[in-house]
Formats: structure tokens, sequence, C-alpha cells
């Protein structure tokens, strides 16, 4: 079976990874909703999580310019150096969620 792209993919199937990443370390789902809400605008509460990554990221209601502050290393790629936009967006939830599996303070996580 061929891989699924990320971009094709429901966002539904990669919330719960992302939330699960974060438990194992202790952290919550509402910790992982909020680093989510401020990233792209998003209530997830009356959200439709089955649209594609794709459309996810690029229809996000408020993507946060403080998003670009967001710098390191995702999966062995530097996220502030992806060139496509909804890649890059993707990383970048993927980076803050890392962060927030590795014990980092949820403010300073959203830039505040």
């Amino acid at each position: 079976m061929p891989r699924q792209s990320i971009f094709n993919m429901p966002f539904s199937r990669v919330y719960p990874l992302l939330v699960q990443k974060a438990q194992r370390k202790g952290r919550t789902q509402e910790e992982v909703d909020s680093i989510i809400t401020w990233l792209t605008g998003y209530g997830l509460e009356k959200t439709d999580l089955n649209v594609p990554c794709q459309a996810f990221f690029q229809n996000a209601p408020a993507w946060n310019p403080l998003s670009e502050k967001i710098t390191g290393k995702v999966c062995g790629v530097q996220v502030e150096t992806i060139q496509d936009t909804v890649m890059k967006r993707i990383r970048q939830l993927d980076k803050l969620v890392d962060e927030l599996a590795k014990g980092k303070p949820l403010e300073k996580i959203l830039r505040t």
C-alpha cells in the first residue's frame, strides 16, 4: 500500500498523533488544542477535522504572524527554510508540539 501524502491525509488522522506525542510526556490535549488555536485561529470544537491537511492549513482563519519566530529542526529539516507554505505550516505545528512534549512552558511555546 503506497504511503499517503500528508497533504491528502485528513487532519483527523494527524491530530490524535499530535495529542499522543504530548500525552506520552505528561502534557494534555487541551495544551495541544491551545497551540493549534494560537497558530491557526481555529476553534477546534467547531472545526471539521476531516478535511485534508492541505485544506486545513491553507484555510486557517487567522494564521498567527508570530509563527515566523518558530525556528529549529523537525525531522532533520530546518523549519524556517521550508519554501512550500503548507509544508512549512505543518512543520511549524509539529515543532510547537515537540516543544510542548519536551517540557517547555506553554507561554514560551506561544511566543508570548
